[in-house]
Parts: structure tokens; sequence; C-alpha cells
């Protein structure tokens, strides 16, 4: 991740303090055509973008249908979306400079775009062994780093497994796919959750036991590498950070921010009082993930406090509640409830998408809007 020091959070490195609680966000998108398919051009996308010579970074990613931007850390909130806006912004321009467009969308809506792999030699690899499952997994999320003491990391891994699905619930974005309804709110996580490393797991308790699992699940084949390590909340490779990964990639900005805010807030929660009060079964954790990825916010999601299937406004109130304390010495709490009552009123990405494409199901339609709505300057000017 770029950032100012000089490329985002600083290595772990012997005598290396981590400023607990900064956040990062790594966002993918799509690269499609002035009539919304999308198009195998991030090549020229990423070049235009050094043309244009930006302070902003913009890279490849697995498939030539993607770009991926990063932000730097960031204490105050304030600085991450200002950084958020900043890259938006250059990826926009960058893609319209070659007759283009990019697109903050988790999968393809209209369907059509055979995927092709970026040219490398490690995804080469990746494709060769996991064939179709890699094929399919050309779909766009929102990854958010916060950082945490090494100590705190592996609790706060372990303690954040009922409360991802509300992350996802918030960030639902993919109700179409490939032309066709899914019913779903978010079907990018059911694609995603073809790789076999992919998903909720056991608790580890441990670091010792988190690197004799990894190094089990690339022993057996299932991972290439760590990077490929794609649980709902993995320790980041390169950085002092937990990477929480379960959000779709959200078209507007501030959807975005909330779920990051909203992830630095049960990072640090955990990281000093976590809030686990019992052991939850696997079948308990694939229901909530199912039931966000199906419901969004028009629905019921896992409660985790008490352990029970509840409306979403419900659940958020328990969230809201249970992280309170670090919203407040964030100062952030505010904002988050804010945020939290308009996905609830105006409604998450998901209810956006179907609002564009009507009882018609006009999905030219929905992909002009996210067009529009990925511009962070339009999104700016509308509020």
């Amino acid at each position: 991740m770029p950032s100012d020091d000089p490329r985002g959070f600083a290595p772990g490195a012997a005598g290396y303090v981590p400023r607990v609680n900064r956040v990062g966000i790594e966002e993918e998108l799509f690269v499609v055509d002035d009539r919304g398919h999308i198009v195998p051009e991030s090549e020229a996308v990423v070049r235009a973008h050094r043309r244009l010579g930006p302070d902003e970074q913009l890279d490849h990613e697995l498939f030539l249908q993607q770009i991926e931007l990063q932000t730097g850390p960031h204490e105050d909130p304030d600085g991450l979306r200002e950084d958020l806006v900043a890259q938006r912004s250059s990826a926009v321009a960058a893609a319209r400079a070659v007759g283009l467009n990019a697109v903050a969308v988790p999968v393809d809506v209209l369907g059509g775009s055979e995927p092709r792999p970026t040219p490398d030699s490690r995804y080469d690899r990746m494709i060769a062994r996991y064939g179709e499952i890699g094929r399919n997994g050309m779909t766009c999320g929102m990854h958010v780093h916060v950082e945490v003491a090494d100590e705190d990391a592996i609790h706060v891994v372990d303690g954040l497994r009922p409360w991802t699905p509300l992350l996802t619930a918030l960030s639902a974005n993919a109700p179409f796919f490939h032309g066709r309804d899914t019913h779903h709110a978010s079907w990018r996580g059911h694609l995603w959750d073809m790789w076999p490393t992919a998903g909720p797991v056991e608790t580890f308790g441990d670091l010792e036991t988190y690197r004799a699992v990894v190094e089990e699940l690339i022993a057996s084949g299932a991972a290439l590498d760590e990077h490929m390590l794609y649980l709902d909340a993995r320790i980041a490779e390169q950085f002092p950070t937990v990477e929480v990964r379960v959000a779709d990639a959200c078209t507007d900005v501030e959807d975005a921010l909330l779920v990051a805010e909203v992830t630095r807030g049960l990072v640090a929660t955990l990281a000093t009082a976590p809030t686990e009060a019992g052991p939850w079964r696997l079948e308990t954790l694939k229901a909530a993930r199912w039931r966000a990825r199906h419901d969004g916010l028009g629905g019921t999601l896992l409660d985790p406090v008490t352990r029970t299937f509840v409306p979403a406004e419900q659940a958020l109130d328990s969230l809201v509640k249970t992280i309170g304390a670090s919203l407040d010495e964030a100062g952030t709490h505010d904002r988050v409830t804010e945020g939290i009552h308009r996905v609830l009123t105006r409604g998450n990405g998901a209810a956006r998408q179907r609002a564009a494409a009507g009882d018609s199901l006009d999905l030219a339609a929905v992909m002009a809007d996210l067009i529009r709505r990925t511009d962070p300057h339009h999104e700016e000017d509308a509020s």
C-alpha cells in the first residue's frame, strides 16, 4: 500500500512499534467500455495513468479486466477519505483518457467478457493450478487493513469471525451477474468461495497455530503461497496489520469509508477486549455469511451479542454498541451512526442497483449509474 513511510505500513522490523489502528484500503475496479461491458484493457489504463503522472498508484490485478488502487494508512478518517477520493479520481481519469471507464462493482453485471489473465508468471501458475476456480475469480472486492500490535493480531482474527457478515451486509453490491438477477444482495462472495482457502475457519488461539495452518495449506496445494490465504480475515503478509477481506467493492466512496471505519472499530475493540462469549460452530458462521449475502440490509442478520438472527437494523445497533468506546476514542461515533442510518434509509449498493434496474431489469441503466457514481466528484456534488 503506498503511503508516507514510504509504501504504507512500515514493515515489522525489530524495534518497530505499530501506530495502532491506522487504516488503509485496497480496492479493485473493473475496466468497462462506454456501453458498460467489461473489457480486458487494464494495461492501457495503467499506461495512461503513468503518462498523467499522478502521485497515486494504480496496479494490475489477476485479470486484464481489472485494476487495483491502494490508499496509504491513516489515523484521521478525513485523511483516509481524501486519499481514497484522490486514488479513485486518478483511476477514473486514466480510464477516460483511453476512452474507457473504471467502475467500482464486484462482478460482471452484463456478462460476455471472457476472463483474460494478466501476463505474469504467478498469475499463470494460479490459472494453471486452479483452472476454472481461477477463472471464476474475476471479482472485485475491498480489503481493509487495520494496524495492530503483533501480540493482538491473532486474537483479532479469531474474534472477528461472527462480526464479518455485518461488514458484508453493509457493503453488499452485487445483485446482478451475467445479465441475471441472482436474488442475492452480493453474489461476489459465492464466486470467491470457490478458492480452497476462502471462508470462515476455526479459531487459531495463538500465532504459532496460525503459522502452522498456513504452512499446511501451502503444503497441501490449496494455496501457492501465503498471499493466497484467502481467509475472511488474516494477518497481512507484508504489513503489521489485520486484513479484512469480506467487503464488496463499494460504488459510493462514502459506503467504502463507512465499512473501513466500522472495521477499524471492530479491530480496536477486539484488540483490547475480545467479545467472543463462547465457541461458534462453523455451520452458524456459514449461515450468517449466506444470510448477509442474500439479504444485505433488507432482512435478518446474525447479532453476535445475542447469538440470534434479528432484523438488520437491530444487528447493526448491537454492532455500534459493541464498538462504541473505540468509535468514541477515534472521534467517529457520529460519523458511523449517521452512515449506518444513511445506508439503512437510502439502501446499500445492492439496493441502489435494484432501484436503477427498475421493474424492467434494465441492466444497461444499472451500468450507467455505476459508472456515474464511481466518480467520487459526482458523489460529492450530489451529497
